[in-house]
């Protein structure tokens, strides 16, 4: 295995098409006229239906993965054949080819974070930042698809933990950060510099913002930086960096290591709908802010922050 990647990384994440089957008119055979109809339930790869062709209205090919963002959360299926779809429903097509047996291993490891999610928390914002590992194509000759359960999801630690959000506490975001910008180095002056290590930083809410690496920076590594031009999207920064406009620091005041940095990055995008291209998530709009972490005693509690994205399925590949 080679790392984690966020599935929008891997596949081009699209919304299906929010049909409703009881306005469809039922296929009589399984003919070229007849459409599978997925929708959210888990059971027969969500096909509950064959439904006749719609006028003006393309299906979608097979070959890609469906995923339920809510009501059955999380629930992903291959489809092989051309099919419409059902209210929340989100299809990923794969970026690069991939076998039936890559897609199924990917259905299987997403399916794996359903856990996270409940009726009352949809997948439909955070699944495209969802992060699985990432296999070549010969690391897939060893998987035996049938026995992907039994599969060690290589985690840190073995605990199941569980998330309590009803217990968990609001805090200042300057209570935990020192909110300040970032010096603006633009992608000409980078030219003169070689490729290197260190990441170039910018507004992309996927990959960590980063648009490359070269041999400079201007910011110190081990902090969080966001995107304070459009959505306030969040990343973990670990190492030195040097950064396009707009990207905002923020500093921990405690001593952040990279597991709770992830979840706290996670938790602060998950905000992100506060925001718009009228109402950027600037410096001062983030002093102002707060966020629910998990508490003990008054306080965050970082220990649990920790162990709970260690028990994560590869967590060992953070």
């Amino acid at each position: 295995m080679n790392n984690l990647k966020k599935i929008s990384s891997l596949f081009y994440v699209s919304y299906g098409n929010g049909l409703e089957l009881y306005k469809l008119e039922l296929a009589n055979d399984d003919g070229s006229e007849a459409v599978n109809f997925v929708s959210r339930t888990s059971k027969n790869n969500s096909v509950v239906e064959k439904v006749k062709r719609i006028d003006d209205l393309e299906p979608h090919k097979g070959n890609v993965l469906t995923v339920a963002v809510s009501g059955s959360v999380l629930e992903t299926f291959l489809q092989k054949q051309q099919f419409y779809t059902a209210y929340h429903i989100m299809i990923l097509t794969p970026k690069r080819e991939m076998s039936e047996k890559e897609l199924l291993f990917y259905a299987y490891v997403i399916s794996l974070n359903k856990y996270r999610y409940n009726y009352g928390r949809q997948a439909n914002k955070s699944l495209p930042s969802l992060v699985i590992p990432e296999y070549n194509s010969k690391e897939f000759e060893d998987i035996n698809i049938n026995k992907l359960s039994k599969l060690d999801k290589n985690s840190v630690i073995k605990n199941d933990l569980r998330l309590n959000i009803e217990d968990w506490l609001e805090f200042d975001i300057t209570s935990l950060f020192d909110v300040k910008g970032s010096k603006t180095t633009s992608v000409l002056n980078l030219e003169e510099y070689r490729k290197g290590k260190y990441p170039y930083v910018t507004t992309r809410a996927e990959n960590n913002g980063i648009e490359g690496f070269y041999d400079f920076y201007t910011e110190e590594g081990r902090i969080l930086t966001v995107d304070s031009a459009v959505l306030g999207y969040c990343a973990y920064q670990p190492l030195p960096f040097s950064a396009s406009d707009h990207v905002e620091k923020l500093i921990p005041r405690f001593n952040m290591n990279k597991y709770v940095a992830l979840f706290i990055s996670t938790i602060i995008n998950a905000e992100q709908y506060k925001y718009n291209y009228g109402r950027k998530c600037s410096q001062s709009r983030m002093r102002k802010s707060h966020i629910k972490l998990p508490a003990k005693n008054g306080v965050p509690n970082f220990e649990f922050m920790e162990n709970y994205i260690k028990s994560l399925p590869y967590s060992r590949s953070i």
